[in-house]
C-alpha cells in the first residue's frame, strides 16, 4: 500500500498545495463588518485557499470576490435558522368548515442538502384537516412555513416530516400531511448523474396516518 499526503479526492493544479516562500492566508480574528455569522473570515480564507489547491488565482478579476459571494449565497440558502414556524402559523382566522382537507398543491421551494452543499428542488402537497371549532391558518402560511424549512441545511425525508410536525404542534388538527417530489443536484449533476430522477417523500399524522380512505381522498384532492 502507498500513502501519500495530497488529501484524497482532490485533484489539484501540480505544485498547487506546495507552500509558497512567503506566502501565508492570514484569518483576522473579528469577521468583517457585514459577515452574519461568526466564522466567516475563516470560511472565506478557506474558499479562497481551495481556488489556490485548484491552481486558480484567487485575485483574479473572476474570482477576487467569490468567497464573500459563496458565503452570501450559502446565508440566503440557511436563512431558515433565524425563522420560528410557530410566528407563521400563530396567524389563525375563525371559519366555519366541514371538516374536510385544507390542501395547499404545487408550492415550490429549493433547498440545501446536507450531505453535499448542494441545491434540491421541487413541489410540496401540504394538508391539514381543523378540529370542529378550531381558526384556520391564512392560505399563505402553509407556503411559509414549509420555507422556513427548506431554508436549513436539510435531507428530504426530515423536510417533509418538519413541515407536518409544525401543523401538529401549532394547529392540532385532525391530520396533516405532507407529499414533497424533488430532484437533488447531488443525483443530477454528480455521482450517478441522472438529471430528471425524482424523489418523493410522504408524511403523514392523524387521520391520514390511520385511515386508507382519507389518505386516498388526500391525493385525490391533490392530484386534481
Amino acid at each position: 500500500m502507498t500513502t501519500t499526503d495530497e488529501p484524497q479526492g482532490l485533484r489539484v493544479a501540480p505544485g498547487a498545495l506546495t507552500p509558497k516562500k512567503g506566502r501565508s492566508i492570514p484569518i483576522p480574528a473579528p469577521a468583517y463588518p457585514g459577515d452574519p455569522l461568526p466564522g466567516a473570515v475563516a470560511f472565506k480564507a478557506g474558499v479562497r485557499a481551495w481556488l489556490e489547491a485548484r491552481g486558480l488565482d484567487p485575485d483574479g478579476p473572476d474570482l477576487v470576490d467569490t468567497p464573500q459571494r459563496v458565503l452570501a449565497a450559502l446565508n440566503e440558502f440557511t436563512a431558515g435558522y433565524d425563522e420560528d414556524p410557530a410566528v407563521h402559523l400563530a396567524r389563525t382566522f375563525p371559519a366555519q368548515h366541514s371538516g374536510t382537507p385544507i390542501v395547499v398543491t404545487g408550492v415550490p421551494f429549493t433547498s440545501l442538502c446536507a450531505h453535499h452543499l448542494l441545491p434540491f428542488h421541487g413541489h410540496a402537497d401540504i394538508a391539514y384537516v381543523p378540529r370542529e371549532g378550531q381558526p384556520v391558518a391564512g392560505l399563505s402560511k402553509l407556503p411559509r412555513v414549509l420555507d422556513v424549512y427548506a431554508r436549513r441545511l436539510q435531507t428530504q425525508e426530515d423536510l417533509t416530516r418538519q413541515v407536518v410536525d409544525a401543523l401538529d404542534k401549532h394547529l392540532t388538527p385532525v391530520g396533516a400531511a405532507c407529499v414533497i417530489r424533488s430532484e437533488h443536484g447531488c443525483l443530477a449533476h454528480r455521482g450517478a448523474r441522472k438529471p430528471g430522477a425524482v424523489m418523493v417523500t410522504t408524511s403523514y399524522s392523524g387521520i391520514f396516518l390511520d385511515s386508507a380512505t382519507a389518505r386516498a381522498e388526500l391525493h385525490r384532492l391533490m392530484s386534481g
